[in-house]
Formats: structure tokens, sequence, C-alpha cells
């Protein structure tokens, strides 16, 4: 076994754009999907409420109860609640952007961690400049991915304080504001809800929302998402993978990550028709069935380690923007300029 001890580098660009202008050629009916989902602020009302509720019933419990509910539970639910600020990030709910923003503020209440509108800021530039190291923040640090290595108990360190790990990716990007007024309004929210919590219902009820906050993203099948979406766990020749198991039905089809890159403006409830209406170009590509599987892979392979990531440099080979909805931008294009969508040679 070689150790890896760099990224893997490519020449080419993303993949998406690409495969968009291929897939919107050959069925352009997929037009019709893209659009606004407002029905989804009620999942997002349903899965707040049920976090509230449930750290009221633990309250009183012992830490063992605690404990159980947020791993088994709230985890689940947390995790939804990222999906439902992702939905909000790509204004896949209402068509004024801030009434996104306000829902995905909602959204995160029950997390704790303010991070819905710095998630909006950072989480654009990864779908228009993918691999890009200096405007990617999915993509790890140098010294991060050395210091975890390919061992178990680096990579266990590294999904159980996932979210401190992504705070120091923070410095290396470029052309990001950090700090505006929605992200200190989605900081005052926070202390807000977070004060009330603890002043009604006390600090079990505030550790159970943490604890769920932390298993939703890090050591917990739930946390294989991460490695499941970009990680080079199949081969170095494809740099996005979907998953295609029974989670999806409880993470609001977030596994349909090839999907959600060619089509960005496509809500979570139709990312599936997508699939099913292309099947050649999605059943073609490797992709996961089980995030346990892959969860226990991720820890156990000391093939996998966190260099098991493609970089591109140039930027990527795309002009500077801050809007990532090429499915829009290719049906315009279509609509005035058929010419435009001609697919690369």
């Amino acid at each position: 076994m070689i150790k890896k001890t760099d990224f893997v580098y490519s020449q080419e660009s993303e993949p998406h754009r690409i495969r968009t202008k291929k897939i919107l050629k050959e069925f352009p009916q997929l037009r019709k999907l893209i659009g606004k989902n407002p029905a989804t602020i009620w999942a997002i009302i349903g899965l707040v409420a049920f976090q509230v509720v449930l750290a009221w019933f633990v309250r009183d419990q012992s830490w063992w109860i605690v404990f159980g509910a947020a791993y088994l539970l709230g985890a689940f639910a947390d995790h939804a609640l990222f999906v439902m600020i992702h939905e909000c990030t790509h204004q896949l709910l209402f068509k004024n952007r801030n009434a996104n923003r306000w829902a995905s503020m909602f959204a995160n209440l029950p997390q704790i961690l303010p991070s819905a509108i710095s998630f909006e800021k950072y989480h654009i530039k990864h779908h228009s400049f993918q691999g890009v190291h200096e405007l990617d923040a999915d993509l790890p640090n140098r010294w991060e991915a050395k210091l975890i290595s390919n061992s178990f108990f680096g990579k266990a360190i590294w999904l159980l304080f996932f979210p401190v790990f992504q705070l120091f990716r923070l410095s290396r990007l470029r052309e990001i504001h950090p700090f505006d007024g929605w992200i200190l309004t989605n900081w005052l929210l926070q202390a807000a809800f977070t004060t009330a919590i603890a002043y009604f219902m006390g600090w079990h009820a505030v550790a159970f929302l943490l604890l769920s906050f932390s298993f939703s993203v890090g050591l917990h099948p739930l946390g294989a998402r991460w490695i499941q979406e970009h990680y080079l766990t199949v081969t170095e020749e494809q740099e996005t993978y979907s998953y295609y198991g029974n989670f999806n039905a409880v993470a609001f089809n977030v596994g349909f990550h090839n999907e959600h890159h060619d089509f960005p403006s496509i809500p979570w409830n139709k990312l599936p028709e997508i699939r099913k209406t292309a099947p050649e170009y999605y059943d073609t590509l490797y992709y996961h069935t089980s995030w346990t599987k892959l969860f226990f892979q991720f820890l156990f392979d000391r093939e996998i380690s966190l260099f098991n990531r493609i970089l591109r440099k140039d930027r990527g080979r795309v002009a500077l923007t801050d809007i990532s909805k090429p499915d829009i931008d290719l049906t315009k294009a279509e609509a005035t300029k058929p010419e435009l969508i001609d697919v690369e040679k």
C-alpha cells in the first residue's frame, strides 16, 4: 500500500455543466422540473417542532437517554434540517431570496450553532468552483489531510469533530465576505433560541440538541454522506457520487448528488425523476447504496484518506460568478440561441 501524500489533480473542468448540456439536449422535458417547492416549509416546521418537543421530553432524563435519543432520533432530524437549509441556499422554496434566508435560519435553530447563512456563501462557491482549493470549502486543508492521514483513529476523530475542521478551512478561502448583516442576524437568532431552551428546559435539552447536531454530521452513519459526495472511494476517474439507499427517505433525496450538481435548480422532491428520465447518464456512473457500509469502509480502509479528492487549478476554467444555476442558464440559452447548448466535444 502506498500512502497518499497529496491530492489528485485534474486538468479537466468539473463534469457537471458538460453533462447538463448533454442531458438537456437529449431530454428537454427535464426543464419542466426546474422551479420552487414552497411546501418544503412545512417539512422545516415539522422538523423544528420535532426537535423542540424531543428536547422537552429528555430535559429531565438520564444522560444515557439524552445520548440515545440524540443518536437514534435527533441526528436524523438535524441531518434533514441540513438538507432543508441546502434547499433554501439554492432558493428552491420561494421566489424571494430573503424569504429563503429566513426559512434557512428557522431550520437552523435546533442545530444551536449558527451556520445557515455562512453555508449559503460557501456552498454556492462549491458548485461554481468544484475542486478549486482556494474557493471550494468542501475540500479539506492540506494540513488537515496530513494530520488525519489514513488511520482509523485519525478518521474517527475527523468525523467526530467535523464542524471544527470545517471552521479551520474558512481562512484559506478567497472572494467570500465572511461577515454581514445576515450573518449577524443568524447569530442573534441562535443565541435567543438557545437561551430560551436553556431557560425553559434546562441543560439536558441543550445537550440533546448539540449531540444531535454533532451526530448528524459526524461519527454516525449519516456522516458517510460527506464521504459519499466527492471522495474518490471507487475510482479516480469520477469525482461525484450519488447514494441510492433507504436513508434518502428521511434525508429528502440528498443522496442524489450527481443529479443535484447537474441540476441545482430542481428541488429535492423531483431529483429522482432526473435519474428516471435519463438513466443512461446515471446508472452508468458508480454510486453508493449504503451509508452505513461506506461509514465503516472509510474508517477501516487504509487506501482511503482525506487526500482522495480531485483538485483543479486556474479556477477550474470557470468565469467568476457566485451564481450556480447552469440548468436555468442553459434553458434560457436554448430559448434564445439554440446553438449555445451544443455539446462540447
